[in-house]
């Protein structure tokens, strides 16, 4: 185009000279950040970041774990330390949580039992990531008669009443695992923790795996027809390595945030079967141990519940919210 030409066009378009000056540092910027390739995880954390109440939440959580593993090494007081002269004291400098009524100090107590709740949580959580996501994509790639014949065993799962199934595991292995923890090491650190927790552990990988396995195999459904894995199939790729290398992988999101929502729902059942005396054993404390141990003096000490059931429910609390943003942030379509 000439010179001329170029004049003309200016003066239709209502362009100044001042229009073809050189852009200033703060233009480039701007334009460097708009041509800049951002990732699926950059751009997850971006939307993450301008949630902020699942910011809050995870500051909250990052806080209840600093809480949990840190604090009682800060502590001067052991969990099962019984302080002579200091039972059902009531909140002050020494004791800022008080103590029960054999004067242990519940602030050190609320800290392990936050301790084996988030244990308890993430280790449930995985377990069924771990089972409900393989048995899903099996499922799902698969399909036919085989995928027919393992969701009618998944629905026939869905029947069975967890709670009833966890107490007749606790009469039925109760004796089998307390000879086992007296006998060896085979249980290492559960040893503290009592044959009910490792009842809990096995129901979970008994039950709760069905509702991953569920959600894993409609995202299998809807991967596998897809152009890469027809690729895959077509050069004689493994159903193994088509899980491993493009199922699984694509379904990371929906993995992520159903194991981040199962947390809080392992922390309560735990919660509620050491308020009914199924969970941890004594000397061992847990937030349901300690708020069903609080009931006895309810009426004259009820500092001895506030502390644990306060705790209970912020971690709850903190979880479901941050769940919900990292299921906003993970699938912007669910975005609001």
């Amino acid at each position: 185009m000439k010179l001329q030409d170029l004049k003309k066009l200016s003066l239709q378009m209502n362009l100044s000279p001042e229009d073809f000056a050189p852009a200033d540092t703060q233009e480039q910027q701007d334009l460097n950040k708009l041509t800049q390739n951002t990732s699926y995880w950059n751009d997850a954390w971006r939307r993450l970041k301008q949630n902020k109440i699942a910011m809050i939440a995870l500051f909250v959580i990052i806080l209840f774990i600093l809480f949990a593993f840190v604090g009682p090494l800060l502590s001067p007081y052991t969990y099962d330390q019984q302080i002579r002269g200091d039972e059902n004291m009531a909140p002050n400098i020494k004791h800022p949580f008080g103590t029960d009524l054999h004067g242990r100090d519940l602030l050190v107590r609320v800290m392990v039992g936050s301790r084996i709740s988030l244990i308890i949580g993430i280790g449930s959580a995985l377990i069924v990531l771990l089972i409900g996501s393989i048995y899903g994509a099996v499922s799902g790639l698969f399909g036919g008669i085989v995928d027919n014949l393992m969701m009618r065993f998944v629905e026939i799962l869905y029947s069975v009443p967890d709670i009833l199934i966890i107490i007749l595991l606790q009469i039925v292995i109760k004796e089998p695992l307390e000879n086992a923890f007296n006998q060896g090491s085979l249980f290492g650190g559960l040893q503290k923790l009592g044959p009910g927790i490792v009842a809990i552990f096995i129901v979970y990988g008994l039950l709760y795996w069905v509702g991953m396995a569920r959600i894993v195999r409609g995202q299998v459904l809807q991967l596998k027809q897809m152009e890469y894995v027809n690729a895959a199939n077509a050069i004689g790729a493994s159903k193994s390595r088509l899980i491993k290398k493009h199922l699984l992988p694509n379904c990371i999101g929906t993995l992520i945030v159903t194991t981040m929502l199962q947390i809080p729902s392992a922390i309560f059942t735990e919660a509620f079967l050491s308020f009914l005396g199924l969970g941890v054993s004594a000397p061992m404390a847990s937030l349901g141990s300690l708020a069903a141990d609080a009931l006895n003096g309810i009426q004259s000490y009820p500092y001895r519940l506030l502390f644990p059931a306060g705790a209970i429910s912020i971690i709850i609390l903190a979880f479901n919210l941050f769940g919900d943003g990292l299921r906003d942030a993970l699938d912007p379509k669910l975005k609001k």
